[in-house]
């Protein structure tokens, strides 16, 4: 009887086994090391972080809650160029460019020392939070992480009593516009240094609400209950706009005042929010500004990490490049600018009179690789090349313009929204056209335009004075806007309009206004859209089909300015002189 042959069909199936687990581990140690290489890259310090900044002090990582929008490399062959339309010397007469105090000759002299790339708005702050106006340097949120809303119903958590001030026979009371607050939750190796109440210091999860008003304070308060984290600061300057916080998480708040006080001609103040104490003041008087004494800065800033600069439009007709040259020192608390290589870049449009269609940005600007998007008091939307300091393209927008350019990327292109106002007597003395634009940003180029009849009254136009919202996630293919003075002179309307053509998909009528509308991103997908109005009312409504949901009064008074949301929780200042924190059930 021969020998029964032992089957090699167990060994291969093991041989076989052995394999796919070797491949395996070898796959996972792979991917394990691209991470760990892609992560160095993108946390890697600049130069400015390695010169004094604790070594054990790991980059924060962006926001993975928040919504975010299409990365750069998926926007396809991005270049800037013009067209017969956009080309800059159909609209200007010309620009000037001023490095350390000598105007030069020619602008194509300039050199800079280092070169100025943004990268999207999801990858602009290390800290978690609301930084700027509208949230980043595409402008495109001022609402941190998403809600968890079940019942979509707003309810009041808290108020806070601010105050008011006259200067030169005008009135300026609680928050106005822009005047959205900022909101950070700060780490607490940061914390542990400020001059934070104790118990503010002992709250880890203690978002901070700071406040810059047109009483002439900056107030800092706790966004769950409204209480004080820390003593006011008395600038003794009027604050409309938003200010902003270093994306990179350092100790720094930027802020400008918008109009002038007994403590002299208005500027943009550096403020160190270790001791809360001013650092370093600009603007004031400049003589390089073609308007003359006036040094207004509405516009909130934005802070180019990688090179250390801060970036300023000003109401002066100015735009300001500042190497700050920090040293921030987490462990042991230290902080300190020394601003060098100040580079200021003016301009003249055809148009620009010191009676009509003034010189000057009140809008913040918009910036991406290193392009910069801002709109003017006179009527032009330009495109800067912040590397040559030279104009790329202008656009025609009719009229002076509030409206901050908003960055959106659609189909692997890149889009700006923006609109403009009708100042009474400048284009009519009854009625005008305001259109809602959107434009190619690399040409500047009009795609569609949607317009309203809007009617004005002396010193309070009508028109957009907001800025306009860019829907993500289950809003992707909407716009939001709010028109003031449309249907009359104390009506408007916010409508939600499609991105790809224009169209209206539904409007909500009822008292004008000129604060900014916000889009919250819940937890379910079924997002909302939140906008307060002139007559004291905050409003949500269902992004998609527009349906109101809920809506409360924040103690009578215009609300102006445009709230920041973090999760579940809202924040915004009113003219009626309170400061409301408001929950999203």
């Amino acid at each position: 009887m021969k020998k029964k042959r032992k089957s090699k069909l167990p060994l291969m199936i093991f041989m076989i086994f052995s394999l796919m687990i070797l491949f395996f581990i070898l796959h996972v140690s792979r991917t394990k090391i691209e991470y760990t290489n892609t992560k160095m890259t993108s946390t890697t310090p600049s130069a400015v972080e390695q010169k004094e900044t604790d070594s054990n002090k790991e980059a924060l990582p962006s926001d993975t809650d928040t919504p975010t929008l299409t990365e750069q490399e998926e926007i396809e062959d991005f270049h800037i160029t013009n067209t017969a339309q956009t080309k800059p010397s159909k609209w200007m007469e010309f620009t000037n460019l001023s490095v350390n105090g000598t105007i030069l000759k020619k602008i194509k002299d300039y050199k800079p020392a280092e070169t100025i790339t943004f990268d999207s708005g999801s990858k602009y702050a290390q800290v978690e939070g609301v930084l700027t106006f509208r949230g980043n340097n595409f402008r495109d949120t001022s609402s941190y992480g998403q809600a968890a809303m079940s019942k979509y119903k707003l309810k009041e958590l808290w108020n806070f009593p601010t105050g008011s001030m006259s200067v030169k026979g005008k009135y300026w009371s609680g928050n106005g516009w822009t005047g959205q607050p900022l909101l950070v939750h700060w780490p607490a190796a940061t914390k542990k240094h400020m001059n934070m109440k104790s118990w503010a210091k002992e709250d880890d999860s203690l978002v901070e609400v700071i406040y810059a008003g047109m009483d002439g304070h900056v107030y800092f308060l706790d966004m769950k209950s409204g209480k004080e984290t820390r003593e006011t600061m008395n600038l003794g300057y009027v604050f409309k706009g938003a200010g902003a916080l270093d994306p990179r998480g350092y100790p720094i708040l930027y802020v400008g005042a918008g109009y002038d006080s007994s403590q002299g001609t208005s500027r943009a103040f550096i403020i160190n929010l270790l001791d809360c104490t001013v650092m370093y003041e600009y603007g004031n008087d400049d003589s390089f500004s073609l308007r003359g004494h006036l040094s207004y800065f509405d516009s909130s800033s934005l802070v180019d990490a990688a090179t250390d600069t801060l970036i300023q439009p000003g109401e002066n007709g100015i735009l300001y490049l500042m190497k700050l040259n920090t040293s921030y020192n987490e462990n042991k608390g230290t902080l300190k600018i020394k601003p060098g290589s100040i580079v200021k870049w003016r301009y003249k449009g055809k148009r620009n009179n010191g009676s009509t269609y003034w010189l000057g940005m009140e809008s913040s600007a918009a910036i991406y690789k290193g392009y910069l998007y801002v709109a003017e008091n006179g009527g032009h939307l330009m495109c800067l090349d912040l590397n040559t300091m030279k104009l790329k393209w202008v656009q025609d927008i009719l009229d002076d313009s509030n409206s901050t350019p908003v960055l959106s990327v659609e189909d692997n292109k890149l889009y700006l929204y923006v609109s403009t106002s009708f100042h009474k007597g400048w284009r009519s003395s009854t009625t005008a056209e305001v259109p809602i634009w959107k434009i190619d940003a690399s040409n500047g180029s009009i795609i569609w335009t949607k317009s309203y009849t809007c009617s004005s009254v002396e010193d309070a136009s009508g028109g957009v004075q907001s800025t306009i919202a860019v829907g993500h996630n289950s809003l992707d293919d909407y716009i939001y806007v709010t028109v003031g003075r449309t249907g009359g002179t104390s009506r408007g309307v916010l409508a939600c309009l499609k991105k790809k053509s224009g169209t209206v998909v539904w409007e909500q009528a009822g008292p004008y206004t000129w604060s900014s509308p916000v889009c919250v991103y819940n937890t379910d997908g079924k997002d909302q859209v939140l906008y307060a109005r002139s007559d004291s009312k905050l409003l949500m409504v269902d992004g998609i089909s527009g349906k109101p949901n809920s809506e409360i009064s924040l103690g009578g008074g215009n609300v102006e300015s445009t709230p920041a949301v973090y999760e579940n929780t809202l924040v915004v200042g009113t003219r009626g002189r309170n400061i409301f924190g408001v929950k999203l059930k």
